[in-house]
């Protein structure tokens, strides 16, 4: 970038140097006071000087909110970047990212973020913590799994997953209740998978501890060990309401079809306390208008192949 930038410009609002072969961005940006936009896209950004140092104490670090710095060679999210508190949309698609750093939840105005095309395996539960998010582009990765916290997300509308190694979804997804556009395609959600599921049987402990919990036998801290009460302490109650059993570390793994929004089945985890519980979960969801649950091989399959014809979001 010429230096004296901020003297010629010292009003510029928006710049735009995509596509022009920069590998770093210079200090003379840190002084344009008002500088919201940033774009710099299809560059060969992502070594050591990439990014000016003092970005987020300089005035730009204070006005920036927008960046995009999408189709360029950075490895990881640059820790400069989490210290632009008020950035409201942030684009690093096409980068060679292998995670997300867990102090992405520092930016708290963030409403866009676009994490497309990269080399991405998990999600972080902090993600959760930006109550903005409205729009999250995940797509083009190796996801195989989305944190269950990401239903903390009420700000969320538009939910990108396309392309990734998804086999199911956590079933907190149905309380995303304001979400409208939500994109699986391309992910692995064939029943093959539900096959693939093991189920460990329970360790005596396990089936002691059920035992205590389903036929409450009465008992006090002073009876037992307290790692044997904090152990009983952990029961997850069987979602089956004829069931009425509980279940400590061992579970049956099933993956339900559901409606979501009234328009799509969309393959959701389900845990059962043994492989003889095999009814539908009555927990209704405010965003499913039907439970349309079987535990049929054959109904699993057509939903199944609905979801491989479905084009989501």
């Amino acid at each position: 970038l010429p230096a004296g930038l901020a003297q010629w410009f010292p009003a510029l609002e928006v710049l735009d140097v995509s596509g022009t072969g920069l590998s770093g961005l210079g200090a003379e940006l840190l002084a344009l006071p008002r500088l919201h936009t940033l774009l710099a896209k299809n560059n060969r950004l992502g070594g050591p000087g990439a990014l000016p140092k003092g970005l987020g104490r300089a005035p730009l670090g204070r006005s920036l909110r927008v960046l995009n710095l999408s189709g360029n060679r950075f490895a990881e999210v640059p820790p400069a970047l989490l210290e632009l508190r008020g950035l409201q949309s942030l684009s690093l698609g096409g980068n060679r990212l292998h995670g997300i750093p867990p102090d992405i939840q520092e930016l708290r105005s963030l409403e866009f973020l676009y994490l497309g095309g990269n080399f991405i395996t998990s999600v972080p539960p902090e993600l959760a913590n930006l109550p903005s998010l409205s729009y999250l582009v995940l797509c083009d990765n190796k996801i195989q799994s989305i944190p269950p916290q990401l239903a903390q997300l009420h700000s969320l509308r538009s939910l990108s997953l396309h392309n990734n190694l998804l086999t199911y979804l956590p079933r907190e997804i149905l309380n995303l209740v304001h979400l409208e556009e939500l994109s699986l395609r391309g992910n692995p959600l064939v029943v093959r998978f539900v096959r693939d599921l093991t189920y460990n049987p329970p360790s005596l402990q396990e089936l002691a501890g059920r035992t205590i919990k389903t036929r409450n036998v009465p008992y006090a801290p002073s009876d037992l060990p307290e790692n044997l009460v904090r152990y009983l302490s952990l029961a997850s109650n069987c979602p089956n309401p004829k069931c009425g059993g509980v279940y400590f570390d061992s579970c049956v793994r099933q993956i339900k079809f559901v409606d979501f929004c009234g328009k799509y089945r969309i393959p959701l985890m389900h845990y059962l306390c043994s492989p003889e519980c095999s009814s539908p979960c009555s927990s209704a969801s405010q965003s499913s208008t039907s439970q349309s649950e079987s535990d049929s091989e054959d109904e699993a399959s057509v939903a199944a192949r609905r979801m491989q014809k479905v084009l989501l979001g």
